[in-house]
């Protein structure tokens, strides 16, 4: 069974930084892994996603040139290093895994397994 253990949420102030990573376990190959997040009382939006084989990046455009995503195969880890944090960017972030071939990476549905979340804060 595919598991994946997020880590690295907290709060921080406006500007500052803070780098989540996702470990995944139980399977080697996947298609996309992907960062989502939720804030109170909104849908769950997407942030960014990195193909696993072939390394290509996407990134929704409030986070464009902020965020970076990243993957470390000898890990099975993918992390998201988010540089000049907003106050708009507070919610809890999901790391997600897709596992079947498809050009597919935006929408949540798009996704088989998920993480438990980490929050992240950020003071003005």
């Amino acid at each position: 069974q595919v598991q994946l253990v997020e880590s690295g949420g907290g709060l921080v102030q406006a500007g500052g930084s803070l780098r989540l990573s996702c470990a995944a376990s139980g399977r080697t190959f996947y298609n996309f892994m992907g960062w989502f997040r939720q804030a109170p009382g909104k849908e769950r939006e997407f942030v960014s996603a990195i193909r696993w084989s072939g390394g290509n990046t996407y990134y929704a455009d409030s986070v464009k040139g902020r965020f970076t995503i990243s993957r470390d195969y000898a890990k099975n880890t993918v992390y998201l290093q988010m540089n000049s944090l907003k106050p708009e960017d507070t919610a809890v972030y999901y790391c997600a895994l897709q596992i079947s071939s498809s050009n597919s990476y935006y929408y949540p549905n798009h996704y088989d397994y998920w993480g438990q979340g980490t929050q992240v804060t950020v003071s003005s």
